[in-house]
């Protein structure tokens, strides 16, 4: 059955407003999360502040909009807001983000609840933003049912649910990532003064999006060189080099446009960051860089007045290569390591995403290699002419896994993200093609497994963030698997009260991973309990609750050539979880 542009519009504004009330209901319970405790407070800072002394490793473009947020919604409710500006941790430290963090969401006589609420609402924004655009290019390639396939499967993600709502910069990377790539497709297509402009745009608030993006430069060159040569072949190699010539300037001038809005941007950031504080955070951070000939000249732009908001920009980029290759020390399969694991985004991916989408993907494939003909090979520029939208896709998913794959920083399948909305449009494609046959043996089959897709995800409701498919046993058993980002971000803390209050629990012990503050949630009754502490020291039936990233890290083993202290939450072995908040925080009741 074909489907109108009409109906189609109308479906496609159902699944995002469904998708709106999923995100926006399921987090009003959520604690601070990790990350939020330095993203917010720093958008805040730039904001009234215009000074990016806090968190520089990430450009400042999702941040501005979660502290231009706090600001309006403070001035609509009349709430004041206090800055802490006198506290050392802005004042004297470098890049006290999270010290500042918390002196300003919980020690400023600050409200953090209604904070944290309305930085958020900007990122539920973005999550229609690119939800649109999956649609609309989706919709282009394929046609309207695929478009709304593609959106389904967006909307109904666990993974986008769960990070949509919060005040990183993973979301917002797909976004820009996916938009830009779109609209310098266009530029490739049809390249006149209009499209340019576009691409360099939206090349340019990519790049004030997040670091990790810089992939789009050897990926747009890649590309560029593609197109040449799927347009041009047959022509003889003075067209070649022609058509190369002009697309290789108007593509530096697409660069050109992005980096000029840089410019502006990271002018606001620093007009208050005083030139020497600038230099000497930047000279202290890239001390220890290794590569001084990228270093130095970072070092020296940070103090020149034209070229300040540049040093800021390309401080950021390399705090960013040398956090990728240092790692992460986290949780993996049993083991522990800041090391990298080159199994660890596959198999967090197998695990992570839903099962039907999975089989999805299987019947696609499948379906996609028994297209193939021998004259297919023989006819591949011309395939790549008329279906470059699908190759240019297909090479942002190639590169960004191999990269990642290549990366020690294995802390979620949040880094990963930018190549979802690609399996998203291209199995799409296929399922609508099998959908369209009235014959086809595999139309009940799909539409079943689309239905498991979507219930899968409302009923692990409002615990998005702990999803993971029946492979891993659900939701409830992750924690054996991986922890961090990927299961327990310190969401679940503000539940954690409620059960204590439910349980007339008077005093606790708490070991917490995350952003918010136990001792803002729980008052006189929190204890600090941590790993490789004595559990002696525990008194008489006593209560105490870990965090799964910790419970977890201290339970595994090192991994060859990482040496850290492990085993000392073993010792919990004996003990069953009398509660497991939201699949994130175990509670344990001690009686010895």
């Amino acid at each position: 059955m074909k489907i109108n542009h009409a109906t189609t519009n109308l479906l496609a504004a159902v699944l995002l407003i469904f998708m709106l009330a999923l995100g926006f209901f399921s987090v009003l319970g959520d604690s601070t999360t990790m990350d939020e405790l330095a993203h917010i407070p720093a958008g805040y800072s730039y904001i009234v502040q215009k000074d990016m002394r806090l968190n520089p490793e990430h450009p400042p473009l999702l941040k501005d909009l979660a502290g231009l947020a706090v600001l309006i919604g403070s001035k609509i409710t009349g709430t004041k807001i206090n800055f802490p500006g006198q506290d050392p941790s802005w004042q004297k430290n470098i890049n006290a983000q999270w010290d500042f963090g918390a002196k300003f969401l919980y020690q400023s006589d600050n409200d953090p609840d209604k904070i944290v609420l309305w930085a958020r609402l900007p990122m539920l924004l973005i999550m229609l933003l690119l939800g649109l655009y999956v649609f609309k290019w989706c919709r282009e390639i394929y046609g309207n049912k695929a478009g709304l396939i593609a959106l389904f499967f967006y909307s109904f993600s666990p993974t986008f649910l769960a990070h949509s709502r919060l005040v990183t910069t993973d979301v917002g990377a797909a976004a820009a990532f996916f938009i830009a790539l779109y609209y310098f497709v266009r530029w490739l297509k049809k390249q006149n003064l209009t499209n340019l402009i576009f691409a360099g745009v939206a090349l340019g608030l990519a790049f004030l999006t997040k670091f990790s993006l810089i992939l789009i430069i050897p990926l747009f060159s890649f590309l560029t060189l593609i197109w040449i040569l799927a347009k041009n072949w047959p022509k003889g190699k003075p067209a070649l080099l022609k058509s190369a010539l002009k697309s290789f300037v108007w593509l530096a001038l697409i660069g050109v446009i992005a980096m000029a809005l840089v410019w502006p941007v990271y002018l606001y950031h620093t007009w208050n960051y005083p030139p020497d504080k600038q230099r000497a955070d930047t000279e202290f951070i890239l001390d220890s860089y290794g590569n001084r000939l990228l270093a130095e000249p970072v070092v020296w732009a940070a103090s020149q007045p034209l070229l300040r908001p540049y040093g800021q920009f390309f401080l950021g980029v390399l705090m960013v290569i040398q956090r990728a290759v240092g790692g992460n020390t986290t949780y993996f399969l049993g083991e522990v390591s800041n090391l990298g694991w080159p199994s660890y985004f596959p198999i967090v991916f197998l695990l992570k995403v839903p099962l039907a989408l999975l089989a999805l993907m299987l019947i696609s494939l499948a379906c996609s290699i028994y297209q193939i003909n021998r004259p297919f090979f023989k006819k591949s520029f011309r395939w790549l002419k008329e279906n470059f939208s699908q190759f240019a896709l297909a090479s942002l998913f190639i590169l960004y896994w191999t990269t990642t794959l290549r990366s020690n920083l294995n802390i979620g399948v949040r880094h990963i993200l930018p190549t979802f909305p690609v399996l998203y449009i291209l199995v799409s494609g296929q399922i609508a093609k099998l959908l369209n046959k009235k014959d086809s043996i595999l139309k009940p089959l799909v539409t079943l497994v689309l239905i498991w897709y979507g219930l899968g995800t409302i009923m692990v409701y409002p615990f998005f963030l702990t999803y993971f498919n029946e492979l891993a046993g659900g939701p409830e058993n992750g924690y054996k698997y991986v922890t961090d980002s990927n299961l327990d971000w310190g969401q679940d803390l503000k539940r954690l009260v409620q059960y204590a209050q439910d349980n007339n629990i008077q005093s606790i012990y708490l070991d917490y991973f995350g952003g918010d503050s136990p001792a803002y949630r729980f008052g006189g009754k929190y204890q600090y309990w941590w790993g490789e502490r004595n559990p002696k020291e525990l008194p008489e039936d006593a209560w105490l609750a870990v965090s799964a990233t910790f419970l977890q890290g201290g339970r595994g083993v090192t991994a060859a050539g990482f040496n850290q202290t492990t085993g000392f939450y073993d010792w919990l072995n004996s003990y069953q979880p009398v509660a497991v908040i939201g699949n994130s925080i175990f509670v344990y009741h001690i009686r010895k």
